[in-house]
């Protein structure tokens, strides 16, 4: 038995973190960061790792994109039969991961999570391309499907169904947002000895506290 050669250790560097250089808003904190990880040209800098579980308590994962934060918390969009949906559906609690590998920082949050209002969905989903809206209504998420094949012919079938007509927003499509109760900040450094900032709300106040790494 051959075993897979090993990774090359990287070192993380020196760059530090303080609460202090954090503040005392989570959210804007993380708004600070995201912006910088944009300005890198970190590709898809709001890709995220979205982890829920169902009522059977199994844990699931899978890479969604942010469409945008404010001060309830943060959004993202989805059929609302998925599986993903589903275990919302079963238990409204959800975790994120933001990984930025260039500049070795972390973001995990933890919360709970609830539909957007649907003239909110709407407006967003007038905003996404044209094929992307017919996509919507095409797909019946996470369902098995006979081949490629007849997903593409699902597909032409909307084609013709919205032709000369602006593609409305399905009802079983629209947002979600994640309101946190706790965020960390992780911030790589050498030797391990990783820097880790935890927030936790208390009613409308945010206490931060430093974690071992």
């Amino acid at each position: 038995m051959t075993n897979s050669p090993r990774p090359e250790r990287i070192e993380y560097g020196e760059r530090s973190l303080d609460a202090d250089q954090l503040g005392d808003d989570p959210i804007k904190a993380f708004g600070d960061w995201f912006a910088e990880a944009v300005e890198a040209g970190i590709p898809e800098a709001n890709a995220m790792c979205l982890c829920t579980s169902g009522k059977g308590g199994s844990p699931d994962g899978r890479i969604v994109l942010l469409k945008t934060f404010d001060s309830r918390g943060f959004l993202f969009y989805t059929n609302y039969e998925s599986e993903k949906a589903r275990h919302l559906s079963e238990s409204p609690q959800g975790a994120l991961v933001f990984w930025w590998q260039s500049q070795r920082r972390q973001i995990r949050i933890r919360g709970v999570v609830e539909k957007v209002p649907a003239g909110e969905s709407d407006e967003y989903f007038a905003t996404r391309p044209e094929d992307s809206r017919m996509g919507a209504w095409a797909s019946l998420q996470s369902e098995e499907v006979e081949s490629r094949q007849a997903l593409l012919a699902r597909l032409e079938e909307v084609r013709e169904r919205f032709e000369s007509v602006d593609v409305p927003r399905p009802l079983n499509w629209g947002g979600y947002v994640l309101r946190p109760s706790e965020m960390e900040f992780w911030q790589g450094r050498d030797s391990r000895l990783h820097d880790r900032i935890k927030f936790r709300r208390r009613g409308d106040v945010w206490e931060a506290s430093r974690l071992m790494p």
